[in-house]
């Protein structure tokens, strides 16, 4: 008998019907020489320290660091994880062949593996790998199974996490917890600290900081109007510096050349392509979701998830916005699926469909491709649940539409000494735009790119400041024509950046805190981020949760309590992103096969040990021994009690 063992009973059912095991059994479906039964969550975890020593029972600093000789695993949940276990064991026992059908990702190879080393398993374990759920991918992934030994990487990446989340998580909240929380006993307070999470909350908390200390400055610009449109003047300045400072020195300038006519000295005229928006990987979608409908992270992760049980779109927990080149002939016929919904499929059945670059590169797809529809109609859809399709169709949709083909235009005038300078874009052929129509342009933006342009200056003024600069155009102006001009001062301040939202953190976490706006060069980062795609949306949940961030509007803010624990964690590599983000690609070298596990597995053990050593020799922040209401504060070469104005009499040198 071959058992089947899916990631969850609503996949396991529909695996059953394909395979034609219609039979229900308690906890499995069984027939055609199959049986197909399921797991649900993580149904084996790591022990707990009390589980590996005695001595971990109680949460005691001399006991750190906790480094376990060997980890080991526990089936872990209620009644009902326990039994669906036993069921699974009992098909294993009896097997001649066992089928991982488990989530095809790191994290599904790790539940899986867990179970079957949990549950004894002896016999050969074959690999299905799909990236979608219809009936055509599971029957082909069925003809094309692999060894177990194939994914070894994985699972090694997958088992080197949770390692890494369990040392540096369980021995720093103790640690911390330990030494600098208020509280004794059950009314001690938890200072929960994370590999990730701990590192993210770190960037709001910066963010924040950098909002309430920011010293507003006043600055000026020069601009003129001249035939309806508003040229910006060009003053040389240094970098970070504003060339008017003064309201004096700017109406000087005005007044020097408000008598004198405009010349135009330059008109040029570039054309260039813009490309579709790329297709979208898990984070683009939580971004736009976010963006576009207020969803959060997790709520924009259920309901693609939800979407790839439905069938109706591919695998959801990826980090790639490209294909490989075997989708390429299957394209026709998914865009045939949702001709019906969708009349932007119209224009392009029927015809060979483009296959750029910059949708297709086998090099740049690992375990699997973007999020893509599979072609099944979409229906029975909520709708939440069709808003993030609709991105996803239309994003795939415009992917084989042409270009958008532009017309840059640069106008350079001068006013006495003064250089002016104005850009404009016009649409000349809307291409993929077109696929978004009823889509504000702004949406897309992010997205889109120039190639041939003449590198329209997004910072440039307009006739109107608030109109985006893609769908500006500018008058008919002539190289050497001349005429009055109307020139104005515009006092401006600069403003300080703004509060984190969940999708500017997302991407903050997938370039580990730098502010990346271009695609490419955040495509090349991503490797340094921290967490993964699949887990992020999971880290910030669990920063609320713990009410270490809070929800104003849209923007994120941290609580007095996330800020004490950032400003109490005295170890870089807890609150690095960037640390955080050079551990993260280590664990994809593993699963790459290009970086050790044991290797890793040694390191984590060093930083560990490092960690609680740092907390162990530093004293600041302990509350007092002597007063037990103060704090321990650091002075130049002794440690004193920051109530030594109240008279606690406690010092020590160091």
């Amino acid at each position: 008998m071959i058992v089947c063992v899916a990631e969850k009973p609503s996949v396991g059912e529909y695996i059953a019907r394909v395979l034609g095991a219609n039979q229900r059994k308690n906890g499995y479906f069984e027939g055609n020489g199959y049986q197909v039964t399921w797991t649900f969550g993580h149904l084996c975890a790591l022990l707990d320290p009390q589980e590996y020593s005695e001595q971990w029972k109680g949460w005691n600093l001399s006991t750190l660091p906790m480094i376990p000789a060997r980890f080991a695993i526990k089936v872990s949940g209620d009644e009902g994880v326990h039994k669906q276990f036993n069921v699974i064991k009992s098909l294993i026992e009896q097997a001649d062949e066992v089928i991982n059908c488990g989530d095809a990702g790191q994290e599904g190879e790790l539940i899986q593996r867990w179970v079957y080393q949990q549950a004894g398993c002896k016999c050969p374990v074959k690999r299905l790998w799909v990236s979608s759920l219809t009936e055509e991918a599971i029957r082909e992934g069925f003809q094309t199974l692999k060894d177990q030994s194939e994914y070894q990487h994985l699972y090694e990446a997958g088992m080197m996490r949770a390692i890494g989340d369990w040392l540096l998580g369980m021995n720093a909240t103790r640690a911390y917890t330990i030494r600098y929380a208020r509280g004794t006993g059950k009314d001690r307070q938890v200072l929960s600290v994370g590999r990730v999470q701990t590192p993210t909350l770190a960037l709001v908390v910066k963010r924040q900081a950098e909002i309430e200390n920011f010293v507003p400055r006043t600055y000026w610009e020069l601009k003129t109007n001249y035939r309806d449109t508003l040229f910006n003047a060009q003053i040389p300045v240094e970098e970070g510096e504003y060339a008017i400072t003064s309201e004096e020195q700017g109406q000087a300038l005005v007044d020097s050349i408000k008598d004198l006519p405009l010349t135009i000295t330059s008109v040029e005229k570039k054309k260039g392509l813009e490309f579709a928006p790329k297709l979208y990987d898990l984070t683009s979608l939580q971004v736009d979701c976010n963006k576009k409908y207020s969803f959060s992270a997790e709520q924009t992760l259920q309901l693609i998830q939800s979407l790839y049980e439905k069938r109706v779109t591919t695998y959801p927990r990826v980090d790639t916005t490209y294909l490989s080149d075997d989708i390429y002939p299957k394209i026709p016929n998914t865009l045939a699926g949702i001709k019906d919904y969708y009349p932007q499929v119209a224009p392009l059945l029927g015809k060979k469909l483009p296959k750029s670059k910059k949708v297709f590169d086998n090099k740049k797809v690992t375990d699997h491709h973007a999020i893509i529809p599979t072609g099944m109609r979409p229906e029975g859809l909520t709708a939440d649940e069709k808003k993030v399709y609709d991105l996803v169709a239309l994003h795939f949709i415009a992917a084989f539409y042409p270009e958008c083909e532009v017309s840059n235009t640069t106008v350079l005038a001068k006013a006495g000494e003064i250089d002016f300078r104005v850009t404009g874009r016009e649409v000349l052929k809307p291409g993929w735009r077109a696929v978004f129509e009823n889509e504000r342009s702004s949406s897309t933006n992010s997205a889109a790119s120039a190639e041939g342009t003449a590198g329209a200056d997004s910072a440039a003024m307009s006739s109107d400041e608030d109109t985006p600069e893609e769908t500006r155009s500018l008058p008919a102006f002539t190289k050497g024509e001349s005429g009055a001009h109307e020139p104005l001062l515009k006092e401006k301040t600069t403003t300080p950046p703004k509060y984190y939202t969940e999708a500017t953190l997302l991407r903050a976490m997938e370039t580990a805190g730098k502010t990346v706006e271009n695609d490419e060069l955040r495509e090349a980062m991503k490797e340094n981020g921290i967490g993964r795609p699949s887990t992020r949306a999971a880290i910030i949940e669990k920063l609320y949760q713990r009410k270490y961030i809070v929800k104003q509007g849209k923007s994120i803010r941290a609580t007095e309590t996330g800020i004490n624990l950032i400003h109490t964690i005295i170890s870089p590599l807890l609150k690095s992103a960037e640390l955080t983000g050079l551990w993260e690609k280590k664990l994809r070298e593993i699963e790459r096969g290009e970086y050790q596990a044991q290797d890793f597995l040694t390191e984590l053990k060093e930083m560990t040990s490092g960690v609680v050593r740092d907390v162990k020799t530093n004293k600041a922040g302990m509350l007092c021994p002597v007063c037990r209401q103060g704090l321990i504060i650091r002075g130049n070469t002794r440690y004193g009690c920051s109530r030594w104005r109240e008279g606690c009499t406690y010092a020590e040198p160091f």
